[in-house]
C-alpha cells in the first residue's frame, strides 16, 4: 500500500464511523456483513488510527466508497452530518451524494434530513412510493414503515411530504403510490415463503387501537386526507390495476389486485399535460382523456426478491406532471426506477434512499439499464 500523509489517516476512525452510520449499519451489523467481530469494528473506529489493511477492500465495498475515499478525507465526496433532533439519541444521520451522472443524482441518507438541504422551488414533480406500513423490514433503525401505529407512520410521511411541497415549484405535483395492509392479529413476526422471500419480518406491529384482527387498515385514504389537511390539493385517486397480481392463499376475501396512486398539487393551478397520456377509445383510432383505472403489470428483475415500481406507471405520472428538461424528485428512490424513466424521457432526477442495499441495486440498474429491466414491457390500454 502506498504511503499516505499521516494527517489524512488521523481521522480514519471517525470517517469509518460516519460512513458506517450513513450506510445504516450498527457496528454489529457491519461486522456480520464483512465477517469480522464487532470488537474489531469498535477497535478501528475508536482505539486506533491505523487502517485495517486486511479487511480494507471488504470494508470499502460494504460502505459503498472506494478504498482511497475511506483512507483519505481529502478525497471523500461531500458529506453532510446531521445530529438527530432527539436529545436522547446519540445516533448521527449522514447524508451524502454518491452518484451524479447522465441527469440522475442519488443522495444516500434519510429523506427527513436530506430534503432540508434542497432549495425551495427546485422540482416540477415528485413521483414516489414510500415503504408501506408494516409490510417490509429493511433492517435499518428509524426506517419509515416500521412505526408502531398507523397514526405515527402517517405523521412521519406528512412531515416528509410537507418538506417535499416546499421543494416543488408552484406548478408542481406529487404522484404518490401507496398500498394498504391488514392488521397482524398481534402476530409478532412473519416467515418468508418460496415465492416471496422479502415478505419475512422479524417484527410485526400490534393491532392498532380501534381496529380488530383481520381488519383492512385503510392506510391510503388515511394518508390522503392527512396530506389534504396539511395543505395539499387532492386532485385525483387513480386505481393501479395489476393484471398479473401476486396470488394470495386467502379464502375469505377477494385477492388484492390494485393499489392507489394519488395526484396532489401544490397550488390550485398546476402543470398537467393531459395530451401526453391520452389513451385509445373503443376501436383504437380515437384518443380520449385517460381514465382513473390504469392497467399496469408489476415488474421484477434478477437480483431483487420483490416487485419494483413499474416503469410504465412512472412514465404516465412523469409525462403528465413534468415537461422535458425539468427536475423530478423521488424521496424514496428504492431500486431507481424513477431515475431510469427520467433518463429515458429527458428529465433530471434526484433520488434519496436510506437503505444501502437498495442504493447498490439502483447503482447497478443505472449503470446497466438495458439488460436489467425492459422499460416498457406493457402497453397500458384501458
Amino acid at each position: 500500500m502506498p504511503k499516505r500523509n499521516n494527517s489524512n489517516l488521523r481521522g480514519f476512525g471517525a470517517r469509518m464511523a460516519v460512513l458506517r452510520k450513513a450506510a445504516g449499519y450498527t457496528q454489529e451489523e457491519l461486522a456480520k456483513k464483512i465477517k469480522v467481530s464487532r470488537r474489531m469494528i469498535a477497535y478501528y473506529e475508536v482505539e486506533t488510527q491505523h487502517p485495517p489493511t486486511s479487511i480494507l477492500s471488504r470494508l470499502s465495498a460494504a460502505l459503498h466508497v472506494t478504498s482511497d475515499e475511506l483512507l483519505d478525507d481529502t478525497r471523500m465526496k461531500k458529506t453532510i452530518i446531521y445530529h438527530a433532533q432527539d436529545p436522547k439519541s446519540l445516533r448521527k444521520l449522514c447524508v451524502r451524494e454518491i452518484y451524479n451522472q447522465n441527469a440522475v443524482k442519488i443522495i444516500q441518507g434519510d429523506s427527513r434530513k436530506a430534503l432540508a438541504d434542497i432549495p425551495a422551488g427546485t422540482f416540477q414533480s415528485c413521483i414516489t412510493s414510500p415503504p408501506y406500513w408494516g409490510l417490509r423490514d429493511y433492517g435499518i433503525a428509524g426506517q419509515i414503515g416500521a412505526e408502531n401505529t398507523p397514526d405515527t407512520y402517517i405523521a412521519d410521511l406528512v412531515k416528509i411530504f410537507h418538506e417535499v411541497r416546499r421543494t416543488l415549484r408552484d406548478d408542481g405535483t406529487l404522484w404518490l403510490n401507496i398500498g394498504d395492509s391488514y392488521t397482524s392479529g398481534d402476530r409478532l413476526w412473519r416467515a418468508p415463503d418460496k415465492k416471496n422471500v422479502a415478505r419475512a419480518m422479524s417484527y410485526r406491529p400490534p393491532t392498532p387501537e380501534g381496529l380488530k384482527p383481520k381488519d383492512l387498515i385503510g392506510i391510503p385514504w388515511r394518508l390522503a386526507f392527512a396530506l389534504q389537511q396539511d395543505g395539499w390539493y387532492l386532485r385525483s385517486d387513480i386505481i393501479w390495476n395489476k393484471p398479473n397480481c401476486q396470488p394470495e392463499s386467502v379464502k375469505d376475501r377477494p385477492t388484492r389486485a390494485h393499489e392507489y396512486v394519488f395526484l396532489f398539487s401544490k397550488s390550485e393551478k398546476y402543470y398537467y399535460d393531459h395530451e401526453a397520456i391520452k389513451e385509445s377509445a373503443a376501436g383504437g383510432d380515437v384518443l380520449k382523456n385517460r381514465r382513473t383505472v390504469w392497467n399496469v403489470n408489476t415488474n421484477g428483475f434478477h437480483g431483487a426478491h420483490f416487485a419494483v415500481f413499474p416503469p410504465e406507471l412512472v412514465r404516465l405520472c412523469m409525462l403528465a406532471g413534468s415537461g422535458p428538461g425539468s427536475q423530478v424528485l423521488d424521496p424514496f428512490f428504492g431500486s431507481g426506477t424513477v431515475g431510469l424513466v427520467c433518463r429515458a424521457h429527458q428529465r433530471q432526477c434526484v433520488g434519496i434512499e436510506l437503505s444501502p442495499d437498495y442504493v447498490k441495486i439502483a447503482l447497478d440498474r443505472l449503470g446497466h439499464e438495458q439488460p436489467s429491466l425492459p422499460l416498457y414491457s406493457l402497453s397500458n390500454s384501458h
